[in-house]
């Protein structure tokens, strides 16, 4: 597998991934009509489902970038892919390039993604750079002569490895270490794939197909972010909103409605954000795919994909909650104020019958 010594070095490549959210939706059709940029051709990975293939682009020609691969994601992501190959490095090496380029490649992005942006952002809806990013790095190595096992790799390079992916510049504790290390696993006999939170490294020849799975784990990732944030602000709406007190007109019948809806506005976001998880969630086929599902669950293990999807859904059913109180209080309030109407009216008349009488 993976025979290495203090004096091996290593060759292979750094991918980085990062994702930003531009905005509600972007019109991925007006963008090919109107040619705002030039879609390129990025076959996806077999495991990939057709509704959710993005836009591949290519950058405008006077901006010059070092970005590998460019898409959009219809429901208003920018993803960047970065590729730096690396040849002849011993891991203490490679651990200083890491680090030396993590600052650099950020502001790369944010360059990039900006162009990307300023580009087509009459196209996107609700349009702001950017809501929130997020970003992955996988550190690819070849695979060397001779052969070992998962164990004595992780005996030897652990200590190597573990801060590598955790971007830190001291060796780590043991626990640590072993921490990051109890993700390994292998395969095929010459493979080796860590997985940790906000990078993983793999020892593989034939990585092409895996590239795909980590640019849509850092996208889920980004947008459960995005949703979690939406949530948290509509619950302060409606914290804020049970504490004033409503205006007169949302008492009102139908009027009230028009102007004081809360139930509709969380129905509405509340399908929105189904709508995109599910169709995250359901993009990839893993079926049959014992590598590629292993990989993926435990890259949402590592992101806490699914922390993040029930966080959201608790969020959810307490807004419901709570607009449904509210609304509930409005009908009881608007139903008082009509019986107190007719209470008004039938004295009214009265009063009127009785003048007349009096006459």
């Amino acid at each position: 597998m993976c025979i290495m010594t203090s004096q091996h070095t290593i060759s292979g490549n750094l991918f980085v991934f990062h994702a930003f959210d531009v905005g509600d939706e972007i019109d991925l059709e007006a963008v090919k009509r109107k040619q705002l940029l030039v879609p390129t051709q990025q076959p996806l990975a077999p495991y990939f489902k057709n509704y959710h293939i993005p836009l591949g682009i290519s950058f405008p020609a006077n901006h010059t970038t070092v970005c590998e691969r460019a898409a959009l994601h219809n429901f208003g992501v920018i993803a960047l892919r970065y590729r730096i190959p690396f040849s002849n490095t011993t891991f203490e090496e490679l651990r200083t390039r890491v680090l030396d380029l993590e600052e650099l490649l950020i502001e790369q992005a944010i360059t990039d993604a900006g162009i990307l942006f300023h580009t087509i952002h009459h196209e996107i809806k609700q349009a702001r750079f950017f809501h929130i990013r997020n970003s992955y790095m996988l550190v690819q190595v070849d695979h060397l002569a001779g052969s070992t096992d998962i164990n004595s790799l992780k005996q030897e390079y652990g200590n190597l490895i573990a801060p590598l992916l955790r971007f830190e510049k001291e060796i780590l504790s043991e626990h640590q270490k072993d921490e990051i290390l109890e993700s390994a696993f292998s395969y095929y006999h010459k493979d080796l794939i860590i997985i940790d939170v906000h990078a993983a490294f793999i020892c593989d020849d034939e990585y092409e197909e895996v590239l795909d799975l980590f640019e849509f784990a850092n996208v889920q990732h980004l947008e459960l972010q995005y949703f979690d944030r939406v949530l948290d602000k509509q619950l302060n709406i409606v914290y804020e909103q049970e504490k004033k007190t409503p205006p007169l007109s949302a008492y009102l019948p139908f009027i009230g409605v028009i102007v004081s809806d809360p139930v509709g506005d969380l129905g509405k976001l509340k399908v929105d954000i189904s709508v995109i998880t599910d169709r995250l969630e359901n993009s990839i086929k893993l079926t049959g795919e014992a590598y590629f599902s292993k990989l993926y669950g435990l890259l949402s293990e590592k992101l806490d994909l699914n922390n993040w999807k029930e966080s959201i859904s608790r969020k959810l059913a307490i807004i419901e909650d709570i607009g449904s109180i509210y609304q509930h209080k409005l009908e009881v309030i608007r139903e008082d104020l009509l019986t107190c109407s007719i209470i008004v009216l039938i004295m009214l008349e009265l009063l009127m019958a009785a003048y007349h009488g009096s006459q």
